[in-house]
């Protein structure tokens, strides 16, 4: 069995409730990422996106100086480190989510991305990562 803890990406890339949309565009062009944690503290607030901040802010004209918070998305589902992959992948699959915290004694340690599911040898836990998140809403 692959638990999330065997594929997830441990370097996390985050920044705190007080950084602007053009703080964390740098950031994300600068670390070639997707997507970066908001937290607060030890605490994950939230998470924006690339297509967050292209769909939410830059379509609409809005200032790049506004905080990342006004884009970000709460709530984040996450999962423990110790969690099958496949399981995540039915998880990412009904919530329709690329990207997923990893926790361990509810701090996070890493993420999963789809990109993580597809490298992963021998397994069709992207395909059914894929199949939920490419239906339409």
């Amino acid at each position: 069995m692959t638990k999330l803890s065997d594929i997830m990406t441990m370097q996390l890339t985050t920044t705190d409730a007080g950084a602007t949309l053009k703080e964390v565009a740098t950031l994300m062009a600068q670390e070639d990422i997707g997507s970066v944690l908001i937290m607060d503290g030890d605490d994950l607030r939230g998470i924006i996106t690339d297509r967050d901040i292209v769909v939410r802010a830059v379509a609409f004209g809005h200032d790049f100086g506004t905080p990342v918070t006004d884009y970000t998305t709460e709530g984040v589902y996450s999962m423990d480190a110790d969690t099958d992959v496949q399981d995540a992948a039915r998880e990412m699959a009904g919530r329709q989510i690329k990207r997923l915290p990893v926790t361990r004694g509810g701090k996070v340690v890493g993420i999963v991305s789809l990109a993580d599911l597809a490298n992963l040898e021998g397994s069709t836990a992207d395909k059914t990562a894929l199949e939920g998140i490419s239906k339409p809403t």
